[in-house]
């Protein structure tokens, strides 16, 4: 079988979005670098594919065999997926990025069908640019300066107990 999914960032299916070819002997695995690319992220991340479109659901595909669940070495047609299911890719689990995949079409594989971008609309980035920002702006947005700060904000009382905790 041959699927084509719509596959998109969970919140932006107008503004960014790419139409995925792929064969049904393909993985999970070969779908999320598929997917990955077709974003330009990069592929050095942790995933789980939800089938009931659920972050850390226990319908899923795991990436690391090393986890408790399912492989996500399965190939597609063994999913048994139908035309307009949605599931998910739930990749790196610091940043939750979920990418909403629907089912548009199955039809026969007539030879070799090789995984490709069909449509693409928009662009999403992984790491916003951080070069723009000034070092002020840095420290505010990412808190470089708390430990200071925080020690700063005790009171006499709660520095002696917790130094008693960590003595």
């Amino acid at each position: 079988m041959v699927y084509t999914m719509k596959v998109y960032p969970k919140g932006l299916g107008r503004e960014a979005y790419r139409g995925i070819k792929i064969s049904g002997s393909a993985t999970l695995n070969g779908l999320c670098k598929a997917i990955l690319d077709s974003f330009d992220f990069t592929d050095d991340h942790l995933y789980e594919f939800c089938m009931d479109n659920k972050m850390y659901s226990r319908d899923s595909y795991q990436s690391s065999t090393k986890m408790d669940g399912r492989s996500a070495e399965i190939k597609i047609d063994k999913l048994g997926l139908k035309e307009k299911q949605k599931f998910s890719l739930h990749y790196d689990f610091g940043d939750d990025w979920m990418f909403v995949i629907n089912v548009q079409k199955i039809q026969e594989e007539a030879g070799k069908c090789k995984t490709c971008v069909v449509k693409s609309k928009g662009k999403v980035e992984q790491y916003p640019d951080f070069e723009d920002l000034e070092d002020d702006d840095w420290e505010m947005e990412f808190g470089e300066n708390d430990e200071e700060e925080d020690e700063d904000e005790c009171d006499e009382e709660t520095k002696k107990i917790i130094d008693k905790l960590f003595r």
